[in-house]
């Protein structure tokens, strides 16, 4: 079993993080939260990163309970450590995006930023994903993904180095072409964002999962 702990890229993950997150992601996680409602999961939490949104979210009056889970127990506790700094409700969970802890059918609406790149089974974890939407519920995602050419070349070759020193990242993931292939979703908004240095290309979408069929298998 992989060890979901990375104690060094915990603690330097929001430092390094700090000048994207102000310059490049607030409007695209915004994006995410945009008319949130029901009962939502933040999947992969990291630490914490979509509180401030949620908590924005929060103040809109629509009926709204947050979950979250984060298997990282050095990013869950600075998770923990941000909710109680915003005064948000949600509940945080040890878990992997492979095994959630809920019911089928439990979710109105999952969130993924930029957590695919580090799930060690992505098929397994986009099955679950099926599994605790409800029908017609909504699967948000915000993720980097291999680049095209050149850049996509020098992600193959940099992608085992890349993943040691990031925390299990596989900087050359074609995760928007897995999410928009899975047919147990259907393809409601995708954007690849050209506004984003194409060094590290980011899409960002909703999936909405299908009525009716299989929840087991990624091709109905």
């Amino acid at each position: 079993m992989t060890d979901p702990s990375h104690p060094m890229f915990a603690r330097l993950y929001d430092p390094v993080m700090k000048p994207a997150e102000r310059i490049v992601l607030a409007d695209h996680r915004r994006y995410l939260v945009d008319d949130l409602s029901g009962h939502v999961l933040d999947l992969g939490t990291g630490t914490g990163a979509m509180f401030p949104y949620f908590a924005e979210a929060a103040t809109g009056g629509d009926d709204l309970t947050l979950f979250a889970i984060e298997p990282d127990p050095h990013m869950r506790r600075q998770a923990i450590e941000r909710a109680r700094e915003l005064g948000l409700d949600i509940e945080i969970e040890s878990a992997g995006a492979e095994t959630l802890p809920f019911a089928d059918d439990s979710f109105d609406v999952v969130i993924a930023s930029l957590v695919f790149c580090t799930i060690p089974d992505f098929d397994t974890a986009l099955s679950e994903v099926a599994r605790v939407l409800k029908p017609g519920g909504e699967f948000r995602f915000l993720e980097h993904v291999r680049g095209e050419g050149a850049i996509g070349v020098a992600h193959d070759v940099l992608a085992p180095a890349w993943h040691t020193v990031a925390g299990g990242c596989h900087l050359n993931r074609n995760t928007h072409e897995i999410f928009r292939d899975d047919e147990r979703f259907e393809l409601v908004d995708y954007t690849r964002l050209e506004n984003i240095p194409q060094v590290v290309p980011i899409v960002r979408g909703t999936l909405k999962r299908r009525r009716g069929g299989s929840i087991l298998s990624r091709f109905v």
